[in-house]
Formats: C-alpha cells, sequence, structure tokens
C-alpha cells in the first residue's frame, strides 16, 4: 500500500486553463438566450398560429430571420458546450472520446440543417 499525499497525486495533471473562459461563455450565452427566447416565442407563436401564407411572410421578414439564425446559433452552442461538460464529467476513455465526436457532430448538423431551412423560408 503507498502512502501519497494529495498534493503528489496532483502534481504533473495539470489544469486545462479554460475553465473560466467555457463558465463565461455558459453565462453570456444564457443571458442571451433569456433574453432572445421570449421575443423569437412570440414572433414564432404568432406565425405558428397563421395560415402557411402568413407563416412564410412573417419569417421573411429581417428581423423575424435574424432572431431565429441567433437563437438557433447561440442555443445549439449552448447545448454543445453543456452537453460535452456532462460528457466529460461521466464517461471515460473511448467511449468518452466518441461521445464528444458524436454530440459535436450532431451540434453541428443541427446548426447547418436549421440554417438551410431558415435561408431556404427566407429568400
Amino acid at each position: 500500500m503507498r502512502y501519497i499525499t494529495d498534493r503528489k497525486r496532483a502534481v504533473g495533471k495539470g489544469s486545462a486553463h479554460t475553465g473560466a473562459e467555457h463558465h463565461w461563455f455558459m453565462i453570456v450565452s444564457s443571458v442571451a438566450l433569456a433574453f432572445m427566447m421570449p421575443a423569437w416565442i412570440f414572433i414564432f407563436g404568432n406565425a405558428l398560429g397563421s395560415g402557411y401564407d402568413a407563416a412564410l411572410a412573417t419569417m421573411s421578414r429581417p428581423f423575424p430571420a435574424i432572431l431565429t439564425a441567433l437563437v438557433l446559433i447561440v442555443g445549439m452552442m449552448h447545448f454543445h458546450k453543456g452537453g460535452r461538460v456532462m460528457i466529460e464529467d461521466y464517461t471515460a476513455g473511448t467511449t468518452r472520446k466518441v461521445l464528444i465526436m458524436a454530440y459535436v457532430a450532431f451540434s453541428y448538423v443541427m446548426i447547418a440543417c436549421g440554417l438551410f431551412a431558415l435561408v431556404k423560408i427566407a429568400l
């Protein structure tokens, strides 16, 4: 049985030096989403309750289209960073690497598909 102090166990492990950056990104993105989501829900709800042509006309205007793009990008990046931390905390080894790659790919594919659909509707 080896008697190792806590300090000895921690030496050489280092830190990633990205904890504060990640924390601030999550705070800023959550505040941005807190302001954007009510406006987006109001606009999208009105478009959803109207007919097909009125919904297309609503989403073709610049403000709803830009707001939708911002909500999509900021929301999915917030989803991406938060989910990645969850995977890093609760998995290990090759499983962790595969899950992170799949999760990152899923996040970016969702952003690309959403923006493609928005461009098709808005233009």
